[in-house]
C-alpha cells in the first residue's frame, strides 16, 4: 500500500459529462491505498482460505428476476465481444452478452482460464464480492472522494491522472481503447483486454492503473449530483470526508429494475474517446450492485483512526 496524504482538492470536472460537475472543494483525511488493483492471485488466496463463492458463480435467484426464463437463470457474467463492424452506440447489447460459466476464474467463459493472468486485476466481481475480500483483508473500499483524491496524485484539476496530454513523450499512459469503439481496437498500448498490474507508469502518489485497465468499485451510492452526499454543507464551504448518498436516493425511479447502483471510477481497457471517455479522475459511472463484468475490479484502502 502507499500513503495518500490528506488535504483539500477540487473534485469533479465541468469539461466533459454532466454528472461530473460542478467542480467543488472537498477535504479528505490521509489514508493508505493498495498500490494496484486486487489481482487474480490475491483474490485466489482469499477464496482458498475462506471458500468464498462469488456472485457470478451462484445460480441467480428466480425471485430477483420474476420475468426471466428459468432456463437462463444459470451462473454466469457479462462478457465483452467486439463486433466486426460499426454498430449503434446506444445499444450496448451489440457488444455485451451474458455468458453462462463466465466468472473470475473464467473471464471469457467456461473454456477460458487465468493462465498467464495471475497478475492481472480480478474481474467479474460484484460490489458484495469486493466488500467480502476487503473485510477478509481487514481493509475497506474507498469512497468516491478518497478514490479521486488518490487518482489525482497531487495534481489539481488535470484532465488525466498524469496531466493534460493524452500521450506523454510518445508513450501511452494507460490501458485503454485505441481506435473506433467497439469494432476497431488498434491495440497501440499492447493489450486487447486487461494488462498486468503495473504495466504503465504510476501517478504522483505511486499508484498504478488509476486510469484504464479495469474499473474500480467505490462504496458510495450513485447520484447524478456528485455533491449529493454533502448537501448538508453550504456550497461555499469544504465538506470534510464526504460520503455518498443513501441507498434509497441511489435508485432511479425511472429504472424498471430498481437496482441500486454504486459509483465506479477510473475507466477500463474498453474506454475510448469516441465512447465512454472516462479514464479520467473526475469521471464516474453508475454500476448496479448485482452486476459483474470482465472489466470491473477494485482496490482497497486502510483508514487511519
Amino acid at each position: 500500500m502507499v500513503w495518500v496524504p490528506g488535504g483539500t482538492f477540487r473534485m469533479g470536472s465541468d469539461e466533459f459529462y454532466p454528472e461530473e460537475g460542478p467542480v467543488h472543494e472537498v477535504a479528505v483525511e490521509g489514508f493508505w491505498m493498495d498500490v494496484h488493483h486486487v489481482t487474480n492471485a490475491e483474490f485466489a488466496a482469499f477464496v482458498d482460505e475462506t471458500g468464498y463463492t462469488t456472485f457470478a458463480e451462484r445460480p441467480p435467484d428466480p425471485d430477483d428476476y420474476p420475468d426471466a426464463d428459468p432456463d437462463i437463470l444459470v451462473p454466469g457474467s457479462a462478457v465483452f465481444t467486439s463486433p466486426n463492424h460499426p454498430v449503434n452506440l446506444q445499444r450496448p447489447n451489440q457488444w455485451w452478452s451474458y455468458v453462462p460459466g463466465a466468472d473470475w476464474r473464467h473471464p471469457l467463459g467456461p473454456d477460458s482460464s487465468l493462465d498467464g493472468k495471475m497478475d492481472h486485476p480480478v474481474v467479474h466481481v460484484t460490489y458484495e464480492d469486493a466488500v467480502a475480500y476487503a473485510e477478509w483483508a481487514e481493509k475497506s473500499l474507498p469512497t468516491e472522494a478518497q478514490w479521486e483524491r488518490a487518482a489525482r496524485g497531487g495534481l489539481e484539476q488535470k484532465r488525466f491522472v498524469w496531466g493534460d496530454d493524452h500521450v506523454v513523450d510518445g508513450q501511452l499512459m494507460a490501458n485503454t481503447w485505441q481506435g473506433q469503439f467497439p469494432y476497431e481496437n488498434e491495440e497501440l498500448d499492447g493489450y486487447e483486454r486487461t494488462s498486468p498490474v503495473g504495466a504503465f507508469p504510476p501517478n504522483g502518489y505511486g499508484l498504478y492503473d488509476m486510469a484504464g485497465n479495469a474499473w474500480h468499485w467505490t462504496r458510495d451510492w450513485y447520484s447524478d449530483d456528485p455533491e449529493a452526499g454533502t448537501n448538508d454543507s453550504p456550497s461555499c464551504c469544504t465538506p470534510a470526508n464526504p460520503r455518498g448518498v443513501s441507498e434509497a436516493q441511489s435508485i432511479d425511479p425511472h429504472d424498471p429494475s430498481r437496482i441500486p447502483r454504486k459509483v465506479l471510477k477510473g475507466g477500463s481497457h474498453l474506454c475510448a474517446p469516441n465512447y465512454c471517455f472516462r479514464y479520467r479522475p473526475a469521471a464516474r459511472y453508475p454500476e448496479p450492485i448485482d452486476t459483474s463484468t470482465n472489466h470491473v475490479s477494485f482496490r482497497c484502502i486502510v483508514e487511519v483512526a
